[in-house]
């Protein structure tokens, strides 16, 4: 493997996947996908738009492995896990799926993606609520960094949740890829940059968040992911905002109105325009979609999605559209170190990591 680090990385390829309609058999072919889960399904399908898109030497461009894959997701194997236990409680172990039961593993949803496309470099998994999308976009251009690979496929992907389970008139449902490579291959072989995305992820505290100070501390650490991720304060700046109610959503975006906090919400960036808000789906994919409709939309402008989950986790994607790369701008210092957060352990915020248009929440059609 080559160690060298890879820097100045550009999205190439954007594939998205509305379960609404979606046929595996049109969208992947007709043998070989029948009995894998959704969610792997909507990915798979997004990857092979993305990469269409980017052209059929995005990967060649490099052995296997310089490849790697980041997919997040919060809800990918929940109605399997039902299925599963129900099969459990009601027949017995014994009667469980050969074909699906390995898929009990959160990390084997994108095993048949490296699988198909000769990944070798890293195949991860990751899982934080609402921000997993945007950390497999994080932690992947990390990974890149570090040397660890040349080519990335990352994105997010959700199945709708069972019935009854918590969030699930709020499900999401489909898929997001991203391709990114180095730059100069990409103008090399010709490629278009579709822009650069860089990701800091942090942590806010519910019970900071519900205090008086808490747009003021989330202001704070939007302030410092905009800065870490290099975005100068006399730049314009769009904003899309995908928050829910809880009191880590509210200060959110509190922390956004200027005029709530006296003209230092963003440390007096000028703002395109208010802030879009964007209500969140129960998922990791709504943040995703934004970020790849940033990366497609004509404005010129920087562009940052702003996410946050009830439990505390939240990021910052700052998009830099493929007509302003040559600006000067840095807005690819990405995702290499996180932002710092006011001092107390994110719950469940572990990535897990296996061997293995806007898209308006993607909810299931009876949901709309």
């Amino acid at each position: 493997m080559n160690s060298e680090p890879v820097v100045g990385l550009v999205v190439t390829g954007i594939g998205t996947v509305d379960a609404d309609g979606f046929d595996f058999r049109t969208a992947l072919g007709r043998h070989g996908y029948k009995y894998l889960p959704a969610a792997s399904q909507y990915f798979l399908a997004a990857a092979k738009r993305a990469l269409a898109q980017a052209g059929p030497d995005a990967l060649e461009a490099v052995g296997p492995e310089q490849r790697g894959a980041a997919v997040g997701t919060n809800s990918a194997a929940v109605a399997l896990h039902h299925r599963m236990d129900r099969t459990v409680t009601e027949t017995g172990a014994g009667d469980l799926s050969p074909v699906t039961a390995p898929y009990f593993s959160i990390n084997l949803f994108g095993s048949r993606l490296a699988t198909e496309h000769d990944l070798k470099g890293f195949n991860l998994t990751l899982t934080s609520p609402r921000v997993a999308g945007l950390e497999a976009l994080q932690t992947g251009q990390r990974a890149l960094a570090s040397g660890r690979a040349r080519r990335l496929l990352a994105g997010a992907t959700e199945e709708a949740l069972p019935e009854g389970e918590p969030g699930a008139g709020l499900s999401e449902a489909g898929a997001v890829a991203l391709v990114l490579e180095p730059e100069p291959a990409a103008r090399s072989r010709g490629a278009a940059a579709l822009g650069r995305v860089g990701v800091r992820s942090f942590f806010l505290p519910p019970k900071a968040a519900a205090s008086a100070e808490g747009a003021e501390h989330a202001a704070a650490l939007l302030r410092d992911a905009l800065d870490a991720l290099g975005h100068r304060p006399d730049r314009p700046l769009a904003v899309t905002a995908v928050l829910d109610g809880s009191p880590v959503g509210a200060a959110m975006a509190a922390a956004l109105d200027e005029k709530a906090l006296g003209g230092r919400a963003l440390g007096g960036r000028a703002l395109v325009g208010q802030p879009e808000r964007v209500p969140a789906g129960a998922g990791a994919l709504e943040p995703v979609a934004r970020v790849a409709a940033a990366l497609g939309a004509p404005e010129g402008h920087p562009h940052a999605v702003v996410t946050a989950a009830a439990e505390g986790n939240a990021a910052v994607c700052l998009i830099t559209p493929g007509a302003r790369l040559d600006a000067p701008a840095g807005a690819d210092a990405s995702a290499v170190a996180e932002a710092p957060a006011i001092p107390e352990a994110p719950a469940g915020a572990d990535a897990s990591a296996g061997s293995e248009q806007p898209m308006s929440g993607r909810r299931r059609g009876s949901d709309r």
